[in-house]
């Protein structure tokens, strides 16, 4: 038993040295500095969004003891992930793993607000699907932790016991909760940034709220629910395109519409000027109304 455990202990030790040289300080904020990821060795870093209160003045403290000065390449608040660079080409990035993951599977949460890399150890918790944040964010999957966030570590690696990285740690996006945004989730939101500047999401202009369909057209169409719109915006697409306050939208291209998350979760960036039909109810009739998506 003292074997294996000094082994696990040797090999924990070792994943955390391996990993260092791709975890850096970032400070982005008065008082305590947080961590961040090398995403690339030409001067790429990805960490938390909440964690840069301003967007100038940003320092990044390399894992040998340098600090530079970075700029900021963009921020998707969604996901809680912001992207800086630093002039550098010799800097060691991140080795990503985006699956294989199981319940269980020992970890290590890194971070650097500090000089020094520390590290705290847990399991993965929970494992899911795909979901949506709170301020619109598209999350690959979820993967949560029990790893104990300690002040600084946002923004810092999640690591297996293969030395491998396995996303970003984040406090930010549920409360009380230690959650890991996902390497595949990282990869689409750094390379957005770097080519937009932005994140760029599809816009209706439109408030809505779940209703009930009425029967007829319930056994007509073979759902429930539809959303039925509160609001539209002056100037939007919805309003240019002649939705009306009270219309029930039904289907947004061939896709269903039963609740928000259908909607928003359609609304992708590769849909921003696309020409889409929209299946709405309205006055118990339904019609089909061609909408040109936005840009929010």
């Amino acid at each position: 038993m003292t074997t294996m455990l000094d082994e696990l202990s040797q090999s924990l030790a070792q994943n955390v040295e391996s990993a260092g040289p791709s975890v850096v300080r970032v400070e982005g904020r008065r008082r305590l500095p947080a961590t961040g990821v090398v995403w690339s060795e030409d001067g790429i870093i990805v960490t938390a969004n909440h964690v840069l209160k301003r967007d100038d003045n940003i320092v990044v403290g390399l894992a040998d003891g340098q600090a530079a000065k970075a700029t900021l390449v963009g921020r998707d608040p969604g996901a809680d992930l912001a992207v800086v660079r630093l002039e550098s080409d010799d800097l060691t990035p991140a080795k990503w793993l985006a699956d294989g993951m199981r319940v269980g599977h020992l970890v290590l949460a890194l971070g650097r607000p500090g000089r020094t890399v520390q590290a705290t150890f847990g399991i993965i918790s929970a494992l899911g699907d795909g979901w949506r944040t709170a301020t619109g964010g598209q999350i690959d999957h979820y993967l949560q932790t029990d790893v104990v966030m300690y002040p600084g570590f946002s923004g810092g690696p999640l690591v297996n016991s293969d030395g491998q990285f396995l996303g970003l740690n984040t406090s930010a996006l549920l409360r009380g909760v230690s959650l890991t945004v996902p390497a595949a989730t990282i990869e689409r939101t750094v390379n957005a940034l770097l080519t937009h500047g932005r994140m760029r999401r599809g816009y209706l202009g439109v408030s809505t709220q779940p209703v009930r369909l009425p029967e007829p057209s319930r056994d007509e169409l073979g759902q429930e629910t539809g959303l039925l719109i509160a609001n539209v915006e002056p100037d939007s697409p919805a309003g240019k395109g002649g939705l009306l306050l009270g219309d029930t939208i039904i289907k947004i291209g061939d896709t269903p519409v039963r609740h928000h998350d259908d909607l928003l979760s359609w609304l992708s960036a590769d849909r921003v000027g696309q020409k889409t039909p929209l299946t709405i109810l309205r006055g118990g009739e339904i019609r089909t109304i061609n909408i040109t998506i936005g840009e929010r």
